[in-house]
């Protein structure tokens, strides 16, 4: 029994999403937490885990930087949280990409 994913929902198009970037394997959308300006998520189409991910970023990695750099000239973080303990939110594998102000205060 599949379990339902908003994240494989909105790669399908299904569920709405405000993407800025979209190519066969790797989209990326707004967040819709607002803790900095710029909140981002790169997510492979693909349902993979967190682990399965970062054992080879490939093209979500390459994305994540480029979609960084447009929209946050001035630096960024790329991040993810794995596992309970880190707070992952969401079993489909994502790249948070934050930015748009100075980071320091959340260091």
């Amino acid at each position: 029994m599949n379990r339902y994913c908003v994240f494989c929902e909105i790669a399908a198009h299904r569920e709405p999403a405000d993407i800025l970037y979209e190519d066969e394997d790797v989209m990326v959308f707004r967040n819709r937490l607002r803790w900095v300006p710029v909140m981002l998520l790169a997510i492979p189409k693909r349902h993979m885990t967190q682990a399965e991910l970062w054992k080879d970023m490939g093209a979500v990695g390459a994305v994540a930087t480029s979609v960084a750099q447009a929209q946050c000239p001035g630096g960024y973080r790329l991040i993810s949280n794995i596992g309970y303990d880190g707070m992952q939110s969401q079993d489909h594998a994502h790249v948070h990409i934050l930015g748009g102000m100075f980071l320091g205060e959340y260091a």
